[in-house]
């Protein structure tokens, strides 16, 4: 072969490379693209005329995210601002049109903590996509129905659905970067209250829980003695040396250590004599 032939076939094969590089770097690039900013791929990509335009703006916002001071909180104030998300939550019975206006003042607050500039909220969703575009959908529809709130426009079961997403994003920012990992909201103490937004509370102590059960029954628990409460209401007292248990028929069956008398179904007492052995 000539060395003109030699030259095409290699400036060819050079081409090739070139070529084939360029498209796996921008495959890579797309890949990591969804992978890290989610649904807010998608959505940017139907917001702009072609790929590449809403990939470069997906690159824009990676460079900006990367000039801010984004830090976590520290083990203080996480706990503080857990504490002020149950105060809100326990609001929601009573003013739910007002909990959800502090819901959404609270996570603005957090992001303010965090780093995150507060002025505009567009501005917000596009910083707040490259570490939580998989739950931005959330705080974009938590802030809709708060807009309409506060115009009292929103039913109540929209403000509900209002506090739920809000959490969402709250719990991400009060998680992300923490020595905790993903764990979302860090209780602290030995005491801790849940409120659920239908208005039960369930309190948890260290030495001693009570629990509202789907029947508003009670169940407390210590560590030595526990209380059940039964589906019809009446209590099931258990302790480590003695036991009472409600049978089917609501006859009593007693144990203990060394004595023990059981109830009969047609309710004749059998008494039996523990022996040692």
């Amino acid at each position: 072969m000539s060395t003109v032939i030699w030259v095409v076939v290699i400036a060819v094969a050079v081409v090739a490379i070139i070529a084939i590089g360029y498209l796996m770097t921008r495959q890579q690039r797309r890949r990591r693209l969804r992978d890290r900013f989610g649904p807010e791929y998608d959505r940017t990509l139907r917001e702009r005329d072609n790929r590449q335009e809403a990939e470069q703006e997906l690159l824009a916002r990676e460079q900006r995210f990367s000039s801010l001071d984004i830090r976590p909180l520290d083990p203080g104030t996480r706990d503080a601002y857990a504490r002020k998300w149950t105060e809100v939550q326990e609001r929601f019975v009573d003013a739910p049109g007002f909990a959800v206006t502090e819901a959404d003042h609270l996570v603005t607050s957090v992001m303010a903590e965090r780093g995150y500039p507060t002025d505009d909220f567009e501005q917000r969703l596009s910083d707040l996509s490259v570490e939580h575009g998989r739950t931005l959908d959330h705080y974009r529809q938590a802030h809709e129905i708060s807009n309409r709130a506060a115009r009292t426009e929103a039913s109540t079961e929209e403000l509900r659905q209002a506090m739920v997403h809000y959490r969402v994003l709250f719990e991400e920012l009060l998680s992300t970067g923490s020595p905790d990992g993903d764990r979302a909201v860090r209780h602290t103490g030995t005491d801790r209250t849940d409120t659920a937004l239908d208005g039960h509370t369930a309190s948890r102590n260290g030495a001693d829980r009570t629990d509202i059960t789907p029947d508003d029954h009670t169940a407390s628990r210590t560590g030595t003695d526990r209380t059940d409460a039964t589906h019809d209401g009446r209590p099931a007292p258990r302790t480590g040396a003695d036991r009472t248990d409600i049978a089917p028929d609501g006859h009593t069956a007693s144990h203990s250590g060394t004595d023990r008398t059981d109830m009969d179904a047609d309710g004749r007492t059998d008494r039996h004599e523990t022996r040692g052995r």
